[in-house]
């Protein structure tokens, strides 16, 4: 029998902070460690598991044998711990558990870096901290980006289907590994000039249908795609090659999976105790006990590992709605009002306070985004002001009005004018994304381009091109799902690559793909569209009232004053002969871009490229000038 428990490498000190809630760290001193001891080289584990009447550690190195790996428990917060010189890098372990009642539990490793290819569900031993990262000028740039004052054009992720292999032996899935991953995105991103990468489902998960999004492994990388090393390569790759890499995050809820957290000593660890608190009833899953200093650091650990360890630049916090109201998806008699009789999560939101002081704190320059679907007041205020914290917010209201009126046949959207402007009455109340992710193209929701109404397929692509130019015109930073670019027809799953064929099967996808392209390169190029996307001095309507003929027109303006754009979306197949458009000034206005062009599938209708306002009052605005709009045209100008 192996058992070196008296090795204590869990201090006094190590437990008074977990108990606290403040051992940010703690991922250095729990899970599995190879280290030496007293010359000799092996492993040290540790795990929380407070309720546990003895827990060994079994795996490839004794037989799965708990006879083999008794580990000590460590007072007063139920930490065990044991060095085994005998486990290596690459040997697959769990926790064996025996619960008060004398049931055996067998557990993956809570603060595992490394996980068992599914269906497999073992732990497996790496380390994770002998990477050469090469991205420190990256790091550096980093601690001084502002990103409200930067621009941030986010692509949507989903690693194991953005690209697939052709299935061979070895590879029966096609799943890219992140390392080609890395070379393969990188090359896409750049030419089409994103700024960020966001990837979907990156911890460890046992079905690949949740899309990452019920996590078992919070501190591994999955291993669908390669090992953590691997991972640490793919973001190092990209911050080499100036692209940023968020992850998504998920301290909302976690599944039932017997290897996985749920009662993970027999009781309820992670979760709350009582089920009207501690399970989604739609979803299956437990929610996070925030109640606990040990679970909150658990979460706020797990976030600084991967923005320190990983370097990730960024996190979107997963459906934060279902934290901060207690009663999100239940019914009466299904959850428990707070202490004061409402339905807030008061643990939650002192959780959050907390998550995004510290983090930010610890790393300028990072960003913390939050997914939340309500009209929660202060997500992106500071704690200090009462509000959460975050940086940015989704801006889902946003998202929503604007669905619901490109979804309208073109004769019913002077009735809904309003959805595409209301925004506007609340655009500085936060810190705002806008966003088409990939919640908006499955489930029988159908992808952005037959969303479009028309049974014309031309008039649909024009009128997705002019879509994404109000988006992209509209203020807030901007999140777009693979795919969408490119004007991918069918829904999106999991179990396929993208269809990428398109490109060389059709001109409209390809003319999609290039008009995105000089989309996005337009908004890096020019700072009117988005340095002051959190005040009005960075936007003026020039008409938002014109629902009769369905064109918005606005301007976006720089801090400096120079090089203002003026867009113009037409939303019906009218061609708008000589269009009046109302300026505040006498200037000349040159055409950057029209989705028109031939080059992207439009009609290629010839257009002079500068137009000069005259003194003839239109809108309240004192000059203007005439532009024959063609069906679904949109125009952006500078000026």
């Amino acid at each position: 029998m192996v058992n070196n428990g008296d090795e204590r490498f869990i201090t006094e000190l190590d437990q008074y902070l977990f108990g606290q809630g403040t051992h940010y760290d703690i991922f250095k001193k729990l899970g599995a460690h190879i280290m030496e001891v007293n010359g000799v080289q092996g492993v040290h584990f540790a795990v929380w598991a407070p309720n546990a009447a003895y827990v060994s550690v079994v795996g490839d190195f004794n037989m799965w044998n708990g006879y083999e790996g008794i580990m000590t428990r460590r007072e007063p917060l139920g930490i065990f711990e044991t060095f085994l010189p005998n486990a290596k890098i690459g040997d697959l372990y769990k926790f064996q558990i025996t619960t008060r009642n004398g049931e055996l539990l067998y557990k993956a490793d809570p603060f595992a870096n490394y996980a068992e290819m599914r269906p497999g569900t073992a732990s497996r031993i790496t380390d994770i901290t002998n990477y050469n990262w090469g991205d420190k000028a990256w790091l550096a740039k980093r601690k001084e980006f502002d990103t409200k004052k930067s621009p941030m054009s986010i692509y949507e992720v989903h690693p194991g289907s953005w690209m697939k292999h052709p299935p061979k032996e070895g590879n029966t899935e096609g799943f890219y590994n992140y390392k080609e991953l890395a070379h393969r995105l990188k090359d896409y991103v750049t030419e089409m000039g994103y700024t960020h990468v966001e990837l979907m489902g990156i911890a460890e998960h046992p079905f690949d249908g949740s899309w990452g999004y019920q996590v078992t492994g919070y501190y591994a990388p999955t291993s669908r795609y390669g090992t953590p090393q691997d991972f640490m390569y793919f973001v190092d790759y990209m911050h080499k090659h100036n692209i940023g890499v968020i992850l998504d995050w998920v301290p909302a809820h976690f599944p039932r999976d017997a290897h996985g957290l749920a009662n993970f000593d027999g009781t309820p660890v992670f979760e709350y105790a009582d089920s009207r608190k501690g399970e989604h009833p739609d979803w299956g899953t437990k929610i996070f006990d925030f109640g606990k200093n040990e679970v909150r650091n658990f979460l706020i650990s797990n976030a600084l590992f991967w923005i320190e360890q990983f370097h990730v630049d960024g996190l979107r916090v997963d459906a934060v709605a279902s934290m901060l109201y207690l009663d999100y998806g239940k019914q009466s008699g299904q959850w428990v009002p707070n202490k004061y009789g409402g339905n807030k999560n008061l643990e939650a939101i002192e959780f959050f306070r907390h998550l995004n002081s510290v983090v930010k704190g610890r790393n300028e320059g990072v960003a913390m985004i939050a997914e939340e679907s309500t009209a929660w007041p202060k997500v992106t205020a500071d704690p200090e002001d009462d509000g959460l914290g975050f940086t940015h917010k989704w801006n889902m209201g946003w998202m929503h009005d604007f669905l619901d009126y490109m979804k309208l046949d073109p004769y019913f959207r002077k009735d809904n004018h309003n959805k595409m402007t209301f925004a506007m009455t609340y655009q500085t109340s936060e810190n705002y994304i806008n966003v088409i992710s990939h919640d908006e193209v499955v489930h029988l929701k159908c992808a952005m381009v037959n969303k479009m109404p028309s049974q014309d397929k031309e008039e649909k692509y024009a009128n997705l091109r002019a879509a994404y130019t109000f988006m992209y015109g509209h203020p807030g930073k901007k999140l777009i799902f693979m795919g969408q670019e490119f004007g991918q027809e069918r829904e999106w799953s999991e179990e396929r690559e993208l269809d990428w064929a398109l490109l060389g099967e059709s001109k409209l996808n390809s003319g999609m793909k290039e008009y995105m392209k000089e989309l996005l390169h337009l908004y890096r190029n020019y700072p009117a569209m988005y340095e002051l996307d959190d005040t009005y001095d960075g936007f003026e309507w020039n008409d938002p009232d014109d629902s009769y003929h369905s064109v918005y027109s606005f301007m976006r303006k720089s801090k400096s004053g120079k090089n203002n754009l003026l867009f113009v979306c037409n939303f019906t197949p009218m061609r708008w002969e000589d269009y009046q458009i109302g300026v505040p000034k006498k200037k000349k206005f040159k055409l950057l871009l029209t989705s028109t062009d031939k080059k992207f599938g439009g009609s290629g209708t010839k257009k002079k490229e500068n137009y000069i306002a005259v003194s003839k009052e239109c809108k309240n605005k004192e000059y203007s000038f005439e532009y024959t709009l063609e069906p679904y045209e949109a125009a952006i100008f500078v000026f």
